[in-house]
């Protein structure tokens, strides 16, 4: 049987429209609940990349003898070394080149998710439906980044441009402006017939913003405190990952979760135990670098960012008591019943139990999305892997608790993050601030008049 082509589909829809219009004749009220046909939407999800399946000629060549799920896990494993080259490559170049992947892996992510959409309902013909996603997205980063990472953190560069301080002065106005465009587009693109499938696409947009655009800023916003509070996290899930299929590969028995068959508890634990070990250790070496765990600073002297400063107390080794059964065990030993070890440690703890626990879940969210539209993966970037949102779906949840972790147990106002907002002030606001601070100080007799 020949495949329908788009015209005919589109045919078939609107006429089964219709003829749903004329069941209730003289109505108010025009109806386009009616779905799909399940033909239509399974031959729409076939177009969308299946990245698994993916292999790369000389690969599959070469790996030919092998039986289909070695020949995967091989390939799996390839591209898997690669990523985590790439990683440690960019992580090499500096914080910069992280915040600018991080933006490049946010726009991919939502170019998949947009597309999803896209294949599925643009036999319809709906109008600017991929434009106003991309015009939403362009919005959505500039009110995250234009306020607080270019005020907080890049004010001293901006504050030089008398037109960039006027963005920053009304970034708020500008920004609810912006949206008010896309609002106004949406309504006048609305289409009879197509209302109800027309604003679910537009709550699709949304949903896709706030998974992917709000995340990755949340992820920037960690950089800013400290390297170690990106890649440790990152790692974590990086590991959890990687052990997991190991352990489900070789030793998996117990199906885990519907959503996910190919997920077992065997994995789940496995993965879960060596996040633990394995999250701590590298904990361990990155504290003793400057370059890992200073806050991302830029010096107005030095006219860069600085990477070196006087380590936070939870990145230097601190002492700790055993508990008393312990303690006593160890002196029987000979052993001190004392421990010294990195603070940033033990709360590498709390991260890699988030990691392994919650942090697959974020996965298998992505599992129900991908089942409800009957696809393997979000796309085919990655051979071996699926699309980019197939290997960042849980690192998007797991930006959340880190930054929610760091503004409830670490974070503290520094003079540098207020030094920052005094530069976006006005020289004689400036002034006024330094003598209303200095009459403060020597009032105190902390200054001598």
């Amino acid at each position: 049987m020949a495949t329908e082509t788009d015209s005919e589909v589109r045919k078939r829809v609107i006429e089964a429209e219709e003829k749903a219009e004329q069941v209730q004749p003289g109505s108010e009220v025009e109806s386009d609940d009616d779905r799909l046909p399940e033909q239509s939407i399974e031959q729409r999800t076939k177009a969308i990349p299946q990245g698994t399946d993916q292999e790369p000629s000389f690969l599959h060549t070469m790996l030919s003898p092998l039986p289909p799920r070695w020949r995967n896990w091989v390939i799996r494993g390839i591209f898997t070394w690669l990523m985590i080259g790439l990683f440690c490559l960019i992580i090499y170049v500096g914080p910069l080149a992280l915040m600018f992947t991080t933006l490049l892996v946010q726009v991919w992510c939502f170019k998949e998710i947009i597309n999803i959409g896209y294949s599925v309902y643009r036999m319809h013909g709906l109008p600017w439906f991929r434009s106003l996603s991309w015009w939403f997205l362009i919005t959505s980063n500039y009110f995250f980044y234009g306020e607080s990472l270019v005020a907080d953190y890049f004010s001293v560069i901006f504050s030089k441009s008398d037109f960039m301080r006027w963005l920053i002065a009304y970034h708020r106005f500008t920004s609810f402006f912006m949206y008010i465009v896309g609002f106004v587009w949406f309504v006048l693109s609305l289409k009879k017939r197509y209302y109800m499938r027309q604003f679910s696409l537009f709550a699709w947009t949304h949903v896709a913003l706030l998974i992917v655009v709000t995340q990755s800023y949340l992820i920037i916003i960690n950089i800013f405190h400290g390297m170690i509070w990106f890649i440790v996290p990152v790692s974590m899930i990086v590991i959890n990952d990687v052990m997991a299929y190991m352990f489900g590969f070789f030793f998996g028995k117990t199906p885990l979760i519907q959503l996910s068959p190919k997920k077992t508890w065997e994995g789940f634990i496995g993965g879960g135990i060596s996040t633990v070990f394995m999250g701590m250790m590298l904990s361990y070496v990155m504290c003793q670098y400057p370059f890992f765990v200073c806050p991302v600073e830029y010096s107005e002297h030095e006219d860069s960012f600085r990477y070196e400063c006087d380590p936070s107390p939870i990145f230097r080794p601190q002492e700790y008591n055993l508990p008393e059964t312990l303690a006593s065990f160890f002196a029987l030993l000979g052993w001190k019943k004392t421990m010294t070890i990195y603070p940033f440690v033990l709360h590498s703890v709390a991260l890699s139990l988030f990691s392994s626990v919650i942090g697959p879940f974020g996965g298998f969210f992505a599992s129900g999305f991908k089942r409800a539209f009957k696809i393997k993966d979000f796309g085919d970037v990655i051979p071996g892997h699926g699309g980019m949102m197939d290997r960042f779906d849980c690192q998007y949840l797991m930006a959340t608790f880190v930054n929610v972790y760091i503004m409830t147990f670490i974070s503290e106002t520094s003079p540098q993050k207020l030094l920052q907002k005094v530069y976006m002030l006005k020289p004689e606001q400036q002034l006024q601030l330094y003598n209303l601070l200095q009459d403060s100080l020597i009032a105190r007799g902390i200054l001598q008049p």
